[in-house]
């Protein structure tokens, strides 16, 4: 094992924000030289969660392993419960053990379990999608009997049939969407990176959003869209400025507030509504030059309602104009 790779390797995965726990897990593997593999995590999602699968590859010409690429996918469905596992249980006809997998997550777990169609059609086999702390404790998510799928878990069912949506991430030397970055990008939020690089080898800022409305690219990842900073006009300091949030009034927490945002979460903030203290989720919309509000549950807030009183009153004035404009303009279009 190279240990300047390796620490170069570690540095890699600290940066892009990977736990301690795969850090040393991909130390096990280079020290047993395995020549590819992939380590897996899961992060809690404002809906279900989100599976991430960091792919290792070693040089053909050295023993330097390299991490290019990490794939983030957001399962709506029901979660894991800790200590629990998913596992694959297969039992063929006339054999007297069954066969036992662990998979490392739903995604994968289903995958598996379906490719089991042909062996179980040939072999006239049984095999069990479960969860469980072991293969003994597992509850039975879905069934296929000789090639076909029989029975499906009522709470399970929606998320077996339906597909998840996932991104593959690529990084260079540490250097890219950091996980908590990619986690939030697949669940349809914004980022913002100060690192970006065009074709021309020209640096610049920008917010960056996936287009889930346009069909995937030839490798299978969705288009993104880009609102260059400050080209396109989403001053995200400037946004915040115009509403009553307690937090603004400290820069410590101010600081903090805006790095979650760029970072693509929905932080939590301290608003007044109809006389009461309240915590609401914010998360920024460069599309629209806005952030949105909503409560814990996920149920959005009327941002005017939070505005200074200064920025109500533009704010309504040039909705106000935005209204007539528009009448005006249907009011012509009818008179053609």
């Amino acid at each position: 094992m190279n240990l300047n790779n390796l620490e170069n390797l570690r540095e890699e995965m600290a940066k892009l924000g990977f736990k301690k726990e795969l850090i040393e897990q991909m130390e096990e593997k280079m020290k047993a030289n395995v020549a590819d593999f992939k380590l897996y995590d899961s992060v809690e999602a404002t809906r279900g969660r989100v599976d991430m699968t960091l792919f290792f590859k070693q040089s053909s010409q050295s023993d330097y392993y390299y991490l290019n690429k990490f794939e983030v996918c957001h399962e709506k469905g029901q979660a894991i419960p800790d200590g629990h596992k998913i596992m694959v249980l297969m039992q063929m006809e006339g054999a007297d053990k069954g066969i036992s997998k662990d998979l490392p997550n739903i995604s994968e777990g289903i995958a598996f379990f379906n490719s089991r169609k042909g062996v179980l059609t040939e072999h006239n086999g049984v095999c069990h999608l479960a969860v469980g702390k072991d293969a003994n404790h597992a509850v039975k998510l879905a069934t296929m009997e000789n090639g076909k799928v029989n029975y499906l878990q009522k709470e399970f069912a929606q998320t077996y049939r339906t597909s998840p949506i996932n991104q593959t991430i690529y990084v260079e030397k540490g250097k890219g969407f950091s996980a908590e970055q990619a986690s939030n990008l697949i669940q349809g939020r914004a980022v913002y990176r100060d690192d970006m690089v065009s074709q021309a080898g020209q640096q610049y800022k920008a917010w960056i959003k996936l287009d889930f409305d346009v069909p995937k690219d030839r490798f299978g990842n969705f288009m993104i869209n880009q609102y260059t900073d400050p080209a396109y006009g989403f001053d995200l300091s400037k946004v915040l400025d115009k509403f009553e949030i307690k937090e603004l009034a400290d820069p410590v927490k101010r600081e903090i507030l805006e790095g979650s945002i760029r970072n693509g979460n929905r932080p939590t903030v301290t608003v007044e509504k109809n006389g009461e203290v309240v915590k609401l989720q914010l998360e920024a919309v460069p599309r629209y030059s806005q952030i949105n509000l909503y409560t814990k549950e996920g149920r959005p807030e009327k941002r005017e309602q939070f505005l200074k009183a200064a920025d109500f009153k533009q704010e309504y004035a040039e909705s106000r104009n935005k209204a007539q404009n528009k009448s005006k303009g249907q009011g012509q279009g009818i008179g053609v």
